[in-house]
């Protein structure tokens, strides 16, 4: 499920009636509501269901399994349109996609048939689980254990900030079916712990800054008894490869989410600095606010073109951890620089709560630190250069 993806999926003409269908539902559905539901911490089930009804639950899926079919390039052009608008809608199915795209890309024939259509229907949605108390960025330092006994595996650990943890009815869970393992990634395995099994529950959801509208929960596992049916792949030791495979995906939509957040403050602060008079003239005509807008936009045009180009190498089947991580670095700085700059061109307004532009500030530090925190995504980007100086690490 790894190859280069058909024309068909990447057809500019469709993508282009895709995209401009999606910004019409943005903007006749979205942004009237987003401010309301994001100030009330309210989950948003109608949008959520004109989601579904649109295919973004399946977006990337094989039709043969219930999905959209999407090329990844078209996929991210999608999730740029989504965050123009609110950018918590594109996070409630992204991990839900990396759980499916997990299943789809490395799954057996049983585990795709009976997990797949539910997913790409979007009538289960999916979480992934990673991130505890003591390891978030370092994968490896995971203390969830799943033991095998007989035909289960007996799940214990604690799991935090997972998107979807409280709706979720299928959660993909790392943890270690080998804890003597060395190095540790060596014995790390991924499985589909399901709603409702006994030992499986659901803790606190985190108050946040921003990205509101979504739960974001804790879950616990406690000798929590999951089939061995539900191993990804039915091999153990290669959940770290599968997570990671899983994180590029990831990774493009939070890139995309960057560059639809910075397009919503980019083109909020264009029209108000046209309409905002100061000293006699739109502040539009001031050089010190031109240069900002200049700045934002080309930021944007940048974010945009290096989102794409891994895409698209995706699409062709390559490994992308390197230019996905450089999307992602570079898309999301662009948003938290644009949020801001929309502030300062807002002036005192853009402080109030009247307007989205506070919310952008608020939104775009999660983009910095989710699916990696930018930090360590340097670290990756450096890794992955010198490797390739080095003439390594050059397959798909």
């Amino acid at each position: 499920m790894s190859g280069p993806r058909g024309a068909a999926g990447g057809d500019v003409g469709a993508r282009r009636l895709l995209v401009a269908s999606l910004r019409d539902w943005v903007r006749q559905r979205v942004i009237p509501v987003a401010c309301e539901y994001e100030l009330r911490d309210e989950y948003p089930a109608g949008l959520v269901r004109e989601m579904r009804g649109m295919g973004l639950f399946g977006a990337v899926l094989d039709p043969a399994h219930g999905g959209a079919g999407l090329s990844f390039e078209t996929y991210a052009a999608t999730v740029e349109e989504v965050s123009r608008g609110w950018m918590t809608l594109a996070g409630i199915f992204n991990s839900h996609l990396i759980l499916a795209h997990l299943v789809e890309r490395f799954g057996d024939g049983a585990q795709r048939a009976r997990f797949l259509p539910a997913l790409a229907s979007g009538e289960a949605q999916g979480a992934l689980a990673l991130t505890e108390p003591g390891a978030g960025s370092d994968v490896q330092a995971i203390a969830t254990t799943a033991r095998r006994d007989g035909g289960v595996y007996v799940l214990n650990g604690q799991k935090q900030f997972i998107t979807n943890g409280r709706r979720a009815r299928y959660v993909a869970v790392l943890a270690k079916t080998d804890p003597e393992a060395r190095p540790p990634h060596r014995g790390m395995s991924v499985l589909v712990a399901e709603r409702g099994t006994p030992g499986f529950s659901t803790g606190r959801d985190f108050a946040k800054l921003g990205y509101r509208g979504v739960e974001t929960s804790e879950l616990f596992f406690e000798d929590c008894r999951v089939p061995a049916g539900n191993l990804i792949g039915g091999e153990e030791g290669q959940g770290f490869r599968q997570v990671m495979a899983g994180l590029e995906l990831g990774r493009l939509n939070v890139a995309a989410r960057g560059v639809g957040l910075a397009r919503a403050a980019y083109e909020d602060a264009l029209a108000y600095a046209q309409e905002r008079r100061a000293f006699g003239v739109p502040i539009a005509e001031h050089q010190a606010i031109r240069i900002k807008l200049a700045d934002m936009s080309v930021a944007i045009e940048a974010a945009r073109l290096l989102t794409r180009r891994a895409a698209r190498l995706k699409d062709a089947g390559r490994r992308v951890d390197l230019e996905a991580g450089q999307a992602k670095l570079f898309a999301t700085e662009a948003a938290q620089a644009c949020a801001l700059e929309c502030v300062r061109i807002h002036g005192g307004a853009g402080y109030m709560q009247d307007l989205p532009v506070e919310r952008y500030l608020r939104d775009a530090p999660l983009l910095l630190v989710g699916e990696g925190t930018n930090e360590v995504q340097r670290l990756v980007i450096a890794r992955r250069l010198l490797e390739r100086a080095r003439g390594e690490g050059r397959g798909g």
